[in-house]
């Protein structure tokens, strides 16, 4: 393998680590019985969730990966113009205090931006990271050769990570689909990006990196049909030389998520590549106007998550205002791709997308229903977590709003809330919402009414940093979980 010779040198002096490859490996492949992968081999939903947030960090990308239990991976950093100030920051808020795995994508410096900063921050200041993964092409750029000075200052383990390798990430399968043996294209960068592939029971996510038409058509003919995920990230920031009509059409996505600037000087995402979802009636997802996007799968379905709720019709996303990275706000469900709602157990619920394509539209209607259980209609309006003035002489200001969005009354009779440090607060007896309608559920005392129900605490509940609001049912059935940051 040729590499320019300070580059290599560098790379020989923080002692890259060959992983053994999977041999023979096939993403996603059904493990048997037994086997260590938290899924059943009779395909029935995996135990707990994986949340992947696809954090909005202007013209570049960073992915947040949180297993099941608790395991982080971080795939790519942000761009260097900002020095990972919205990945530290986002990470931060949502308390992350150790990467377990932080994936170099590729080493350009749109990806790599943060990498240097984020390594110093969680080795002098948290838990530390666990190891780094790279696909060992050089950069011939500072901020490439300040990333691997953060390496060899914090002795942090760095794997030079090829096609068949895998990441253990516990209950979840994690498949590198590339870089290849021999690197595609005399090593170029985008063409040799690490490719990831995350199963989760019957879910899967696609992470391509900036893979373009030369990567993408050797992992069309080296996996074919294995390619197929439930969500694609959309490689190269929507760049017309990724995304290719076969490639896509191999992977088969529900959803497409792109990441990139809404005024990016390079176009992205271009026309071209918008017209191939639309083509396909692919429901697409942009940072850049809907902020923040979590998707949390349970194993059985997805459920899409967002700051903004704008149009995803490729064709009409440009429709919509565009959001700052870094801006506050929490992230609100939008659709559900496949299975059953996540969080509602075992009870069939509203695909709010209108069926498995999601919602294409960007309104959030309903078309279709897979079923008639009412409380799938139920979501959070509004959280209120910052009271005005002082929160604990301000008590009833600091409250939560449900909306009953279907067309039946809901009984919530011993229905409860709870937050993230399990405060739990339960629905009266006889209490119902009636369609259409919304309750307020505020923090302090008060007389219950149809519209405003009091927990009766005596300090505030809700975290102003950030939380989550989770809805049971009588019978303890997750029906919706919602957080605010």
């Amino acid at each position: 393998m040729k590499r320019t010779g300070g580059a290599f040198k560098i790379l020989l002096i923080v002692g890259i680590i060959f992983l053994a490859g999977c041999a023979g490996a096939v993403p996603g492949e059904q493990a048997p019985t037994g086997s260590d992968t938290g899924d059943e081999a009779t395909g029935e939903t995996a135990n707990g969730t994986l949340e992947v947030h696809y954090i909005n960090v202007g013209q570049s990308v960073s992915t947040l990966v949180i297993g099941p239990e608790g395991e982080t991976m971080l795939v790519d950093t942000g761009h260097y113009n900002d020095d990972g100030e919205y990945v530290l920051e986002y990470l931060r808020r949502h308390d992350v205090t150790r990467i377990d795995h932080l994936v170099t994508s590729h080493n350009d410096a749109d990806h790599i931006g943060g990498n240097a900063a984020i390594i110093e921050y969680f080795e002098t200041e948290a838990d530390g990271i666990g190891a780094v993964y790279d696909p060992g092409i050089a950069a011939s750029t500072q901020t490439y050769a300040e990333y691997l000075d953060a390496v060899e200052e914090h002795d942090v383990t760095l794997y030079e990570t090829r096609e068949g390798d895998t990441v253990s990430f516990g209950a979840v399968d994690v498949d590198v689909l590339g870089p290849p043996e021999p690197y595609l294209e005399s090593e170029a960068r985008n063409e040799n990006s690490i490719v990831l592939k995350l199963t989760h029971g019957e879910t899967s996510f696609m992470l391509s990196g900036d893979a373009e038409d030369d990567q993408e058509e050797y992992m069309i003919d080296t996996y074919g049909a294995a390619l197929g995920s439930t969500v694609l990230k959309a490689g190269h920031h929507g760049s017309s030389s990724s995304s290719s009509g076969p490639f896509v059409d191999a992977v088969a996505p529900q959803a497409v998520v792109m990441s990139s600037a809404y005024d990016s000087q390079y176009g992205h995402p271009t026309e071209e590549v918008l017209q191939r979802f639309a083509d396909r009636s692919i429901p697409t997802y942009w940072t850049a106007t809907h902020g923040n996007i979590v998707l949390v799968s349970d194993g059985n379905g997805v459920s899409v998550r967002t700051q903004r709720d704008a149009p995803t019709d490729p064709l009409a996303i440009r429709d919509a205002e565009p959001i700052e990275p870094g801006t506050s706000g929490g992230v609100v469900e939008r659709a559900r791709l496949g299975g059953d709602p996540v969080g509602a157990g075992s009870g069939d619920g509203t695909d709010d997308g209108g069926d498995d394509t999601g919602d294409t539209d960007g309104t959030g209607s309903d078309d279709e229903t897979t079923s008639t259980d009412p409380a799938a209609a139920l979501a959070v309006a509004a959280i209120n977590a910052d009271a005005e003035g002082d929160d604990g002489a301000n008590l009833n200001d600091e409250y939560v709003v449900f909306e009953n969005a279907g067309d039946e009354a809901i009984d919530l009779s011993g229905w409860t809330v709870e937050d993230e440090a399990s405060h739990s607060y339960e629905f009266p007896q006889g209490f119902t919402l009636d369609a259409g309608a919304t309750v307020t559920l505020r923090t302090g005392s008060g007389t219950d009414t149809d519209t405003d129900l009091y927990w009766g605490a005596g300090s505030p509940i809700w975290n102003n940093a950030g939380d989550t609001v989770t809805l049971s049912n009588a019978d303890g059935e997750h029906v919706l979980e919602v957080s605010d940051e």
